[in-house]
């Protein structure tokens, strides 16, 4: 007996293809607002450390601090929904930003440049694994 796989057409309107990718309206866009949100952290963490005056570092600074450590901390995340995900990952940013804050409080050395450098590091240091695992896991895969 053969068993008929019948494809129902997404509620959006949108296909996938071959590949499991998307076709249609809208398939482009979570890249490109991940690529946006780079380069609007990147900016804040830029302005943070230069010094510079513009009236953009603090809302973009304030968004670097909140989603560089939320990254790396859904990076660890891949089993849960995304609604589930980002609740966490946002949650465990505000904590970690909150023991920098405290850390450096308590020892008498608050500076911002200090704080985005530490928040820099521990995310880097939160993402690091992540990467290597996967990484590890793509090897294993048969390329075939």
């Amino acid at each position: 007996m053969q068993t008929l796989h019948i494809k129902t057409p997404s509620p959006d309107g949108a296909e996938r293809g071959a590949d499991g990718a998307r076709q249609g309206p809208g398939r482009g866009l979570t890249p490109l607002l991940a690529g946006a949100a780079t380069a609007v952290a990147a900016v804040g963490a830029t302005l943070a450390l230069t010094g510079y005056g513009s009236p953009l570092r603090a809302p973009c600074t304030l968004f670097f601090l909140l989603v560089a450590p939320a990254a790396a901390i859904a990076a660890h995340l891949r089993g849960l929904e995304i609604f589930g995900r980002t609740l966490s990952a946002l949650a465990g940013s505000v904590v970690l930003n909150m023991l920098v804050a405290q850390g450096m409080l308590a020892v008498h050395r608050w500076s911002v440049r200090g704080g985005v450098v530490a928040v820099t590091a521990l995310s880097l240091a939160l993402l690091l694994p992540a990467l290597v695992r996967e990484k590890a896991r793509s090897a294993k895969r048969p390329q075939g």
